[in-house]
């Protein structure tokens, strides 16, 4: 992350010139026509993603947007980079939040090419707009009742460290978007694939315990079709009041921006809002998932 800021007027003239408000989906989004993950967003090789405090920055709050970028989703990426991006930004900056966003692009591990995508934490409008502008929308998504979402957990809990955690005991945030179920479990083969490194294989359930112990997890489910409707409910169950329902895919920059003020205190360490969490003590991040646990 730099030292960069976001700039609604440098964003406004970046859009007219790209023409972001009409342009078609290949003609912004620079994978589609090579139909392939971007080599700086290949999660193999990568080591860790940072969210450091900086002199322009001296209390940055982290935020990671995972976004579903399979076939029934692939629209948001798009309504971002048109107009949500700045609204999103904008209406933080005007609540005071401070925040530095890093973007993850989610498929179907058990069929996507590029099940996960990376980008970086970063503050500024030009930075922002690089790295959504290079998801690959792959459009896919297998007929196997769910999407990878547990993969945002999973990265958090291996690759990110944050000064707001790690100095000043505040939870960053991290945002899963979509509308479908999610996976039940990630086999050490499908993460060996994804990052180039092994991993033994474990559990939605264990993954989501691990990331609530250092973040703030939400999921905003979009119910824009009967099926999304149905699979709210498991969402409910596994993350309680921490699950939005948005039924307006247009209206999860308001809502994120409203989660962000509500639940933090800008630059304070703040508690978490409440979160439907596991009885038991959480299962480490490497742990095999249990036949017999309770799962997403």
């Amino acid at each position: 992350m730099g030292s960069s800021s976001y700039d609604t007027s440098s964003r406004l003239l970046r859009a007219t010139a790209c023409n972001y408000s009409s342009a078609p989906v290949d003609a912004i989004f620079t994978q589609q026509k090579e139909r392939k993950i971007h080599k700086d967003m290949d999660p193999k090789g990568i080591t860790v993603r940072e969210s450091r405090d900086s002199e322009a920055h001296p209390n940055v709050l982290p935020v990671i947007l995972a976004l579903d970028v399979t076939g029934s989703m692939g629209h948001i990426p798009h309504q971002l980079i048109k107009e949500g991006l700045p609204t999103l930004m904008g209406g933080l900056i005007q609540k005071g939040a401070d925040v530095s966003l890093l973007f993850l692009g989610i498929g179907d591990h058990e069929s996507d090419r590029a099940p996960l995508q990376v980008g970086q934490f970063e503050s500024g409008d030009a930075e922002l707009d690089l790295w959504l502008t290079r998801t690959y929308i792959e459009g896919n998504g297998g007929g196997n009742a769910g999407e990878s979402y547990l993969l945002a957990w999973h990265f958090a809990n291996n690759f990110v460290s944050t000064d707001a955690w790690e100095k000043r005991g505040q939870k960053p945030f991290l945002f899963t978007v979509g509308d479908e179920p999610n996976l039940k479990a990630l086999p050490s083969s499908a993460l060996s694939e994804i990052y180039g490194k092994s991993f033994e294989s474990t559990s939605a359930a264990a993954l989501l315990a691990a990331a609530q112990e250092k973040f703030r997890v939400y999921h905003l489910h979009v119910t824009h079709t009967h099926g999304a409707k149905r699979s709210l409910q498991g969402w409910k169950d596994a993350l309680g009041e921490n699950c939005i329902e948005v039924p307006d895919y247009r209206e999860i920059p308001a809502v994120i921006t409203k989660i962000v003020v509500a639940a933090s205190a800008v630059n304070e360490p703040v508690a978490d809002q409440p979160v439907k969490t596991p009885a038991t003590p959480a299962t480490p991040v490497a742990a095999p998932a249990k036949k017999t646990e309770e799962m997403l």
